[in-house]
Formats: structure tokens, C-alpha cells, sequence
């Protein structure tokens, strides 16, 4: 089956209700027909490719007319609705959506990409996954470095993701595996240049590890009461694009021999990201409340207008182990940040 579709690029957390003809995803704050989101506390800890895979219904029930038109019968473009700059979540929601219009249902190809899906978007890729064979770090590779304005690169993102997405269900069909493989790229020159590029990036985080700072602290247990001691990077403007994936690997520069499990990143002194390892079992709980108070001072102080916030990983998918700043940037001081990072550890019991 063949449709046209037109796709909206929004900023990240912003809320939608259910349109006829159109599909929210991985964006809207809500779990329903026509709305397929997981960062809200609501959801259940699934990625938004994952909660399709689950519940297909809430495409199918939703866009039943793009499955029961007759034939010669037009109807209007589906109309795609995704956060800006789209990631593997958006992309796969995506394509799972398209397929599940084409075919009516979730065969095993479409189950398979769905949880490798959920194992990225919960930076879970096991350790020992060599980094340029998998899915996850090619894609990257081919959107890292473009120049063009914010819209194109989204709708090349859109496309080139679509192109992906097909190439490994195709392959899944087949029969080959998709978490990591090698085989499945070799041959293919695009694909055989991005896994250079993702071998490459190896030595761009040797740099960003020669200028960064390293630091041990305490942060609360997810699952029960006390803490557990990290190993953290703070890095500023980091030239690698897996840098959170090779920090996590760095058994031999990590002090207690476990890789980075704490990433602190800045870009433009604007933005910051603030992540946990899920392996270790620990979050950042509260840490986000301390920013947004410092925030909101800070604000009112220079007489600037809050009107966003620090986002906290406060859905179940999430468990508050990601934290990332306002979309308008924060007015916080990178000391600032910092500060209260230490100030959390050391308040906890």
C-alpha cells in the first residue's frame, strides 16, 4: 500500500491531543489513539517503537481508514507528527506505523526491531556489542556531522532513517541478525563508510577524554536505600558522537575499573546532559527539583521569563537516570551545575 504522508518536526515535550488522520509519536506526553508517547509518568517503561510492537491498536484503531479504503477511494495524506532532529525511537515509530498500515499486523521482523529499539533508547546496548556493527552507531554515523539548516536535516533524517529501517527489516526477513553484525553492512558503501567513521570516533573521545574532568561521587540506589560510588565525565563540547558509548566501555581509564557510569555533557554552554549507566542501578532522582529552583532564582534574578524547564526522566522507562536542560537553554553557570550535582551527592543518607 502505497500513501502520502507528510511529517511535522516539533520541539522535544511538547503535549498534542489525538487529530483524525494524524500520528504523534515519541512526542505528546500521553499514551493513546492517534498519541504514542513514553516520557510522561503515566507510561509504562516501553520506548514509544516498543509500545507500537505492544499496541498495535493504538495505530490501527486510530487510522482505520488508511487500512479499510476502497479501492480507487483518495484519502488525505497521513499526517506524522515527531520531535525535532529525530533519533532511532522516532524513526522506527515510524516505520512500525507504515508497516502496520501496510500489513495489519506486528510479524517478528517488526517485534525484533522494536526491542532492539528499546534497548538503545535505554542506552542498554551490552558492552561487549562491537560499536561499528551495530545498527544504533551507524545510524549515527550518517547523520553525524551535517551542516545544513535545522529542517533539512530533519527531513534527511526522516529519510535516510526510513531507508534504514527497511534495509534491516529486509535483512531480519532474511533471516540475519540485527543487534550486531558485521555481514549485514559489509559490501554496502555507505554503510561500510559509516562503520569506518564509527571506528574513527574512537579517537575523537580519546581527545574529549584528554580534556575532560574526572570525578568520583555517590548516587542513590534505584531499586532499594543507600548509594553506590561512580565513576563520572564532565565534558564540554565533546567531538565524538558516541561518546556516551565508549565512556561506558572505558574500563582501563575509569578509577574503579567499571567505565564512565556518570556522563556529563555540555554544548555551547547552554545545554546540558546529565546520564547514569543503567547497569549500575542508580538514578539522579531529585537532582533535577535542585536545578529547577536554581533556575527559576537565577531567572528572576536577571528578570528572564521561565518558560521551560529541566527535564527530569520522570517517566518508568527513564526512572529519572537522564536529565537534560531547558529547551531555551539554561541560565545557569557550568560551576553552577556542578555545584548542585555535588551538593545532591552529598545529601543523600
Amino acid at each position: 500500500m502505497t500513501m502520502d504522508m507528510i511529517c511535522e518536526f516539533v520541539p522535544y515535550g511538547e503535549p498534542f491531543d489525538p487529530h483524525p488522520e494524524t500520528i504523534v509519536l515519541d512526542v505528546g506526553m500521553k499514551t493513546v489513539p492517534g498519541v504514542i508517547d513514553h516520557h510522561h509518568p503515566e507510561a509504562e517503561p516501553e520506548c514509544t517503537a516498543s509500545l507500537i510492537a505492544k499496541h498495535p491498536e493504538l495505530v490501527l484503531d486510530h487510522l482505520s481508514q488508511f487500512r479499510s479504503r476502497a479501492p480507487g477511494e483518495s484519502l488525505p495524506p497521513l499526517r506524522i507528527i515527531t520531535h525535532r532532529l529525530p533519533d532511532f525511537d522516532s524513526l522506527a515509530s515510524i516505520f512500525l506505523t507504515l508497516k502496520l498500515l501496510e500489513t495489519g499486523q506486528v510479524d517478528p521482523s517488526l517485534q525484533k526491531i522494536a526491542r532492539y529499539t528499546r534497548m538503545v533508547d535505554s542506552a542498554s546496548l551490552p558492552k561487549e556489542i562491537e560499536l561499528s556493527a551495530t545498527p544504533y552507531s551507524i545510524l549515527r554515523a550518517l547523520f553525524s556531522g551535517a551542516k545544513k539548516e535545522e529542517a533539512e536535516i530533519n527531513q534527511d533524517r526522516l529519510a535516510e532513517g526510513l531507508r534504514f529501517m527497511r534495509f534491516l527489516y529486509g535483512k531480519s526477513e532474511e533471516g540475519y541478525e540485527i543487534t550486531e553484525n558485521r555481514r549485514l553492512f559489509s559490501g554496502i558503501d555507505r554503510y561500510e563508510r559509516a562503520m569506518r567513521k564509527v571506528e574513527n570516533d574512537y579517537f575523537q573521545y580519546l581527545g574529549d577524554l584528554g580534556r575532560a574532568e574526572k570525578i568520583l561521587l555517590d548516587l542513590p540506589l534505584s531499586d532499594r536505600t543507600g548509594r553506590r560510588r561512580l565513576d563520572g565525565l564532565i565534558v564540554r563540547n565533546p567531538t565524538s558522537f558516541l561518546l556516551k558509548e565508549w565512556s561506558r566501555r572505558d574500563y582501563v581509564q575509569s578509577s574503579l575499573g567499571r567505565g564512565f557510569s556518570l556522563l556529563i555533557t555540555s554544548f555551547g554552554g547552554r545545554r546540558y546532559i546529565l546520564g547514569v549507566d543503567p547497569e549500575m542501578r542508580v538514578n539522579l532522582r531529585g537532582l533535577g527539583g535542585i536545578l529547577n529552583q536554581k533556575e527559576e532564582e537565577k531567572r528572576e534574578a536577571e528578570d528572564k521569563p521561565l518558560a521551560h524547564r529541566w527535564y527530569e526522566g520522570n517517566c518508568p522507562f527513564f526512572d529519572y537516570r537522564i536529565i537534560d536542560s531547558p529547551q531555551d537553554g539554561t541560565v545557569l553557570e557550568h560551576k553552577d551545575i556542578i555545584a548542585c550535582l555535588w551538593a545532591f551527592s552529598r545529601s543523600l543518607p
